[in-house]
């Protein structure tokens, strides 16, 4: 048996997380503080309320002080979210009960449609190791009983910052990180059987479909990763029942890089509908349950409705669940000045909330013409709904003499590959003949559609 070994990282993001409260995995974030440590000192930092788009629960508001009122006008979370990713890049999450603000954090991110993952320590498990004996490890007990001040007790900041003298409490009595190391990312820092590690050195850590095969060279499981090597790894130590039964079915690794994720979201797709792999089975049905479809109100207003997906209704675009397709109508709410009455965000018979503060030109009260509002909606419907339309979507290859492209044509996914870095982009039936084909389906509109929300600087749109 292999031990495998997990580079501790230098820099930490000691951060902390104040919620809603509620059912659980139904909470938001409503205050967060991190702040970059290098081991002595820290060298940047991040603290903000955060609108939760839902209401914080009483005793929540009695714990923290922070009520509905005083998140209203708080950035939501989407607009904090790459400061977030940015700060915490290259760091490993420290937090006292690690495993609550961690989730809350991949929770949010799972709601706009984006993999969140960084290695985690939690100060409480490292405390009872490293300082044995006190008589509470809750973070307000445990630093008074140590000496530590902590100011504005239950607020992100205060509690954060608490966190941050803790650790390097806890630094000091580990000099050489041996406990730090044995606690980091518990469920990854596993043993693996030697004949699975050796199928792990053969993967790269570059973006790409795996493929996991059994004796009989049957395809047993497919997925995709930004880091193929990192995933597999995942894959062979977690004690999940599914892992389990792949750990001991799987023979050998097969995979094909992609250059980007797209590819890989497409290709992932493609290949499980085709060899329906047996432990692929929950992700054949359709997952993408909510869409956004358009129909123009008796006063001639083009109206945005997000709901259930409509079986033979066309759409505009489509989402996994609920709250991603609200986070990207809030978002257009305000990229393409729309109306919160006309988009569904504010249920009324009146003026929207919007309109009261002079964020709303007054669609809802007709003081705006519906001939200028609709040009707007209509400027939205044209970039996100692929219906008749010819364009190619152009991305990183999977080296630098090259480019990723994949087609549509008359609004249907038809092609997908590579093509030199310098082939020009003008005529797409010579560029079907470089490329694949491949079979369009709801599944596949909606990854690109979604993925073309994300704003990646390398992806380019040709429209033909």
């Amino acid at each position: 048996m292999c031990a495998l070994k997990i580079q501790l990282a230098s820099l930490y993001a000691i951060l902390d997380i104040e919620s809603t409260g509620g059912k659980f995995n139904e909470e938001g974030i409503t205050e967060i503080a991190i702040y970059k440590f290098d081991g002595e000192k820290i060298v940047d930092e991040f603290v903000s309320l955060i609108n939760p788009e839902r209401r914080i629960q009483s005793f929540v508001v009695g714990l923290t002080g922070i009520n509905n009122e005083m998140v209203h006008t708080a950035p939501k979370f989407y607009e904090v979210a790459k400061r977030i990713v940015e700060i915490t890049e290259d760091c490993t999450i420290v937090a006292h009960n690690a495993k609550f603000d961690y989730r809350m954090l991949r929770l949010e991110f799972n709601r706009l449609g984006f993999e969140f993952e960084r290695n985690t320590l939690c100060t409480v498990k490292l405390s009872k190791v490293l300082l044995p004996g006190h008589n509470s490890y809750s973070l307000g007990k445990l630093v008074k009983s140590l000496g530590i001040s902590i100011k504005n007790r239950h607020r992100a900041s205060g509690d954060a910052l608490a966190t941050v003298e803790l650790f390097e409490m806890l630094l000091a009595k580990d000099p050489d990180k041996a406990i730090l190391e044995k606690n980091l990312n518990k469920k990854i820092y596993q043993k693996l059987d030697k004949d699975l590690l050796d199928l792990v050195k053969t993967l790269p850590e570059s973006v790409g479909v795996y493929y996991f095969l059994n004796k009989s060279k049957e395809v047993i499981y497919v997925g995709k990763s930004k880091n193929l090597k990192k995933r597999s790894q995942q894959h062979f130590t977690s004690d999940n029942h599914k892992s389990k039964q792949i750990q001991s079915e799987v023979e050998k690794v097969e995979f094909e890089i992609t250059g980007n994720e797209l590819q890989a979201l497409l290709k992932e797709n493609q290949a499980i509908k085709r060899l329906q792999p047996k432990y692929n089975r929950a992700l054949v049905k359709n997952i993408f349950s909510y869409a956004l479809y358009v129909f123009k109100d008796d006063l001639g207003y083009l109206n945005l409705s997000l709901s259930k997906v409509k079986p033979n209704v066309r759409y505009i675009t489509s989402f996994t669940n609920y709250q991603q397709g609200k986070s990207f109508m809030e978002r257009m709410l305000e990229q393409y000045e729309l109306c919160q009455k006309l988009t569904g965000l504010h249920q009324t018979k009146g003026a929207c909330f919007n309109y009261t503060i002079k964020q709303c030109n007054g669609a809802c009260v007709t003081e705006e013409s519906a001939e200028i509002y609709n040009e707007r909606v209509q400027k939205l419907i044209d970039y996100y709904d692929f219906e008749h339309k010819n364009m190619v979507i152009q991305d990183r290859g999977r080296h630098s003499a090259e480019k990723s492209l994949i087609i549509i044509e008359d609004g249907q996914l038809c092609a997908i590959g590579f093509v030199n870095a310098d082939t020009e982009i003008s005529n797409i039936n010579k560029l079907k003949t470089m490329l694949n084909s491949i079979e369009n389906d709801r599944d596949a509109q909606h990854i690109i559609q979604s993925y073309l929300r994300k704003r990646n600087k390398n992806l380019k749109i040709h429209r033909l």
